[in-house]
């Protein structure tokens, strides 16, 4: 497996994402999954006390509510990873938790249609069980994709994290913790603007 997925731009300059490896992917699935049997379930208990009432006397029909939730459930399998994957600029909440985050090839951020076309290939992906085709397809490819990463050409990688002055003088080792206060006070020297 490649550990880096690195871009050269136009202009010359390349920079590189950490690949995003089949554990990490699998837990972020796992979250996913779980939070989306939760709302299935928490629509399911709704419409249970809807249709059957706390006194047996339903406001629904028990196939009006079966209805409901096979719609909400529809709606749910096949529109929580398009949304939050474009809100959330490619990641599911299991991805954001995880620090992980889908990209286009190229390092450009997802659009609707690679988001639409790598979701809707999720089911072959998911057959024959928990994802059984996509796991073998992320092994096989160099990268961790799976068919539907191929498919909407995209790649799942590790987020990075800002670094700035500030977070490196708070990471300063606790043997030259003594140093870190004279750090600040130049770094906070050298960003204020200087007039001739």
């Amino acid at each position: 497996m490649e550990d880096r997925y690195i871009v050269d731009t136009p202009e010359n300059i390349a920079f590189a994402y950490d690949v995003a490896g089949i554990g990490s992917r699998f837990l972020a699935a796992i979250v996913d999954s779980l939070l989306l049997i939760l709302l299935q379930l928490a629509v399911g208990a709704v419409l249970l006390f809807v249709g059957i009432g706390f006194d047996g006397n339903g406001l629904l029909d028990g196939s009006i509510a079966l209805a409901i939730w096979s719609i909400t459930s529809f709606l749910f399998f096949w529109g929580y990873y398009l949304v939050f994957e474009l809100i959330w600029n490619g990641q599911s909440p299991g991805k954001r938790w995880l620090g992980l985050r889908t990209v286009r090839e190229g390092g450009r951020p997802i659009t609707f249609v690679a988001s639409a076309v790598r979701n809707l290939i999720r089911v072959i992906d998911f057959l024959p069980g928990f994802y059984g085709i996509g796991v073998v397809t992320m092994f096989i490819d160099g990268r961790s994709r799976r068919l539907g990463d191929l498919a909407g050409g995209t790649l799942v990688v590790k987020e990075g994290r800002a670094v700035t002055l500030d977070s490196l003088t708070r990471s300063v080792e606790p043997n030259n913790a003594a140093a870190a206060p004279r750090l600040r006070a130049r770094n906070a020297a050298a960003a204020e603007p200087r007039y001739a």
